[in-house]
């Protein structure tokens, strides 16, 4: 492989236990745009140019100089394929409803992410999966000579950064509890969908879809949280891995004026856990502290400030700024209880 056949099709570098990987490659089934997957290998990784931040997945695409450029930050990167490739878009064209969306795939992205992390690397038998599984993606005729010390070198390594998303014995009760009472409340929330925002996904659905890769199918202890729990959310995920065949005639959005209870209340499961967490955070960051203390669902919440996160804040005070007359109102009184509306009250 060489850069020429990189810029012939759009290209991301990626690894299949990465939940935005895997939520990139189910977007871009669904909005049926031509694609090649490059696994991370270490023959990949050596034609490749480097992103300032190693992120998985990577894409590259194509520069004026007969090059690529890496870009990674899966959020920003669905808007710039929104403009690039017309037709079966993931953007509500409601801006409330549209808001709505972001908010929800922050909150996937941010939150949810801490759940993935932290099962993954907080139990013996996901932390023998996951240092099982993962280094063979990268080299499948890898003998178990060569894997033993990759795998030893993965684990610790990522056991050490559980600090990053918040993972701790003091926050794993805070984690758990939100993962199962999320299973509760998408469940219930499908029979008004099946995905968040009506009858066709949102930005929001994949990103919830690619935490749920590895959390409802790949980590045994949160897999075996979910099947006894919420059957339906790991079917969900099936369902999800490629919706290109879905017929976009029949399928909408909800109107702003029939927004289900059941989405109000896992807005209400976003106001009681993430809200408080980017707060805090960004009080932290911003005082320069080298710790994030508070409280959420009732539970102590400690952990090392997280500059990005306050980053992720301010970009929702700026989707939120956007909205204009009626569809602020409309996404105030959807807010109005949630908790979340305190992410936007004036100083």
């Amino acid at each position: 492989m060489n850069i020429e056949q990189v810029r012939e099709r759009l290209a991301l570098k990626g690894a299949p236990g990465s939940p935005y990987t895997r939520k990139m490659l189910a977007l871009l089934r669904y909005r049926r745009i031509p694609y090649q997957f490059l696994v991370a290998t270490p023959e990949v990784e050596a034609i490749l140019p480097k992103a300032k931040v190693a992120l998985l997945p990577t894409f590259y695409f194509p520069d004026d100089h007969g090059g690529v450029e890496p870009v990674v930050d899966s959020t920003p990167i669905i808007r710039t394929l929104e403009d690039q490739y017309p037709g079966r878009s993931v953007i509500p064209d409601d801006p409330a409803i549209a808001f709505v969306d972001y908010l929800l795939e922050d909150y996937a992205d941010e939150w949810l992410t801490k759940a993935m992390f932290h099962y993954r690397w907080h139990y013996r038998a996901d932390i023998e999966m996951a240092g099982s599984v993962l280094p063979r993606w990268r080299n499948l005729r890898a003998t178990e000579a060569e894997l033993a010390p990759i795998s030893k070198f993965i684990s610790e390594r990522q056991i050490s950064r559980l600090y990053v998303v918040g993972s701790n014995n003091t926050t794993a009760p805070v984690i758990e509890e939100s993962y199962q009472r999320f299973l509760e409340l998408f469940r219930a929330h499908m029979v008004n969908g099946p995905f968040l925002l009506g009858g066709r996904p949102g930005s929001s659905d994949f990103g919830i879809y690619g935490q749920l890769t590895q959390l409802a199918h790949f980590d045994p202890t949160p897999r075996a949280e979910t099947l006894s729990r919420a059957p339906q959310v790991f079917a969900w995920v099936d369902v999800m891995e490629d919706l290109s065949g879905l017929d976009m005639e029949s399928a909408h959005w909800v109107p702003r004026d029939k927004i289900p209870d059941t989405l109000r209340a896992l807005l209400a499961e976003v106001g009681r856990v993430y809200v408080p967490a980017l707060l805090a955070n960004a009080a932290a960051v911003e005082a320069g502290a080298e710790q994030v203390e508070t409280e959420i669902a009732g539970r102590p919440w400690v952990q090392q400030p997280f500059p990005y996160q306050a980053r992720c804040l301010q970009l929702l005070r700026q989707e939120y700024a956007r909205l204009d007359g009626e569809d602020r109102s409309t996404v105030d009184g959807l807010l109005a209880g949630t908790g979340c509306e305190v992410l936007f009250a004036r100083p």
